[in-house]
């Protein structure tokens, strides 16, 4: 049977109240939820992390951060490491959101320098990936994605790679101004990145998880789940709510 992934980032939205009221309800909806195909995850604000680790022990949903930094410690003010991720019951990581390259500078070399340091501690990170709208209309959208992939991933190791999923977000296809992105450019897009990955890694690349996220919801998910290359939904607003994001997980997927 083929594996599914499904999860939502909260950005700077949920207070930790906010979150703890999500979890509980969205935890009462899945009591006796089970599933080996469909991985289930949630990404919440950093002052919510410790409260969300507590609900979410030995529970069917992962817990994820929204960043780290690559080092185990030092004078990084601001910053936090996988070891103080972990210790608060951090499972996943995203890094590469299009926020923290476009708004605060991040690099490809500096997210290599996280993926590196996430995969040593055993955690998963989930790579986002994509290309702006003028990146798009000049027509370099796989050539840009195949930069971020090989340059994101350099030096990898193949051991970890179950641990790594990967997220295609296109930058004009997200945030409260987000065109959904049509079906079949998404198709294309995650079929090119599934060749670069083979490209690195052989068959082990055909067997990492590819997620779609941009300006995804009820009406359009099904659409994308269609292509062979998607495996999951890394979805926004529509998933904010616990009763929505459980409607959507549970519809979408085989159970």
């Amino acid at each position: 049977m083929r594996n599914y992934c499904f999860g939502t980032n909260m950005k700077m939205y949920k207070t930790r109240r906010d979150t703890e009221i999500f979890i509980k309800t969205l935890l009462d909806q899945l009591k006796g939820f089970h599933s080996d195909s469909l991985e289930l995850f949630i990404i919440p604000s950093f002052p919510a992390l410790e409260t969300a680790g507590r609900l979410l022990k030995d529970s069917p949903v992962l817990l994820g951060a929204q960043n780290m930094h690559w080092a185990d410690e030092g004078q990084f003010s601001g910053e936090v490491s996988a070891r103080m991720l972990k210790e608060l019951g951090v499972s996943m990581v995203m890094l590469g959101h299009s926020e923290r390259r476009h708004i605060f500078g991040e690099t490809d070399a500096d997210l290599n320098k996280k993926l590196l340091a996430a995969v040593r501690s055993s955690i998963c990170p989930l790579l986002c990936v994509g290309e702006t709208k003028e990146e798009k209309d000049a027509g370099v959208s796989d050539e840009l994605l195949r930069m971020q992939l090989k340059q994101g991933l350099f030096q990898f190791p193949k051991e970890g790679l179950h641990l790594l999923r990967i997220a295609y977000e296109p930058v004009w296809a997200i945030g409260v101004s987000g065109v959904p992105a049509p079906a079949d450019y998404v198709a294309k897009r995650h079929d090119a990145m599934r060749a670069c990955l083979t490209e690195l890694f052989g068959t082990e690349g055909g067997a990492i998880p590819l997620l779609f996220g941009g300006s995804v919801n009820p009406s359009n998910a099904p659409g994308y789940l269609t292509a062979p290359n998607v495996d999951g939904l890394f979805v926004g607003r529509s998933a904010w709510d616990a009763e929505n994001y459980y409607k959507l997980a549970t519809s979408l997927f085989p159970l």
